[in-house]
């Protein structure tokens, strides 16, 4: 029980910290779009949106659902070496792979987040999710906005790419 009130607390106060902030509208709670559309709103996404479009994978992400992403900012996009993205650009198959590995199935909020160390992603491999003071993390990108509502899931800013496992 005190694990889950942890992990709540940590996700209340990231999730204020974005809207004393200023954050935008669509980084607050209310679901106005889906998660693409929440997330082309937010203008700070705009790689990952291309980057959705050029998988293939935008339609998918529009769909009922529900779905939880782990959406990298741009700034999150700058931190990956030219030679990795490229690789990535000229490869939609690992483009795929890699973008599918920031999306769960199902609506996972802060609140249910309590009780898990790990999610399966729609890549098929698991992300490893901690609580490590005030933060959360899901492997080694710190969730800095949690809860971001979308009519078809919800969406946690990571600030970090994650890459998933090559085997």
């Amino acid at each position: 029980m005190h694990r889950f009130r942890t992990i709540l607390a940590v996700f209340a106060i990231v999730a204020l910290a974005a809207v004393a902030s200023g954050a935008p509208a669509s980084a607050r709670t209310k679901a106005d779009g889906d998660i693409v559309a929440t997330a082309v709103s937010a203008g700070q996404f705009t790689t990952l949106a291309k980057l959705l479009k050029r998988a293939g994978l935008v339609s998918a992400l529009q769909q009922p659902g529900p779905y939880t992403v782990f959406a990298p900012t741009d700034a999150a996009f700058k931190n990956v070496p030219k030679k990795t993205l490229g690789a990535l650009l000229r490869n939609k198959a690992k483009l795929k792979a890699v973008l599918l590995y920031h999306v769960v199935s199902g609506k996972v909020t802060a609140a249910d987040v309590a009780g898990l160390t790990s999610a399966k992603t729609l890549n098929g491999k698991s992300v490893r999710i901690r609580v490590s003071g005030s933060n959360v993390f899901v492997n080694r990108a710190k969730v800095t906005t949690a809860d971001v509502m979308a009519t078809n899931g919800v969406i946690h800013v990571v600030n970090r790419v994650l890459i998933p496992p090559a085997r």
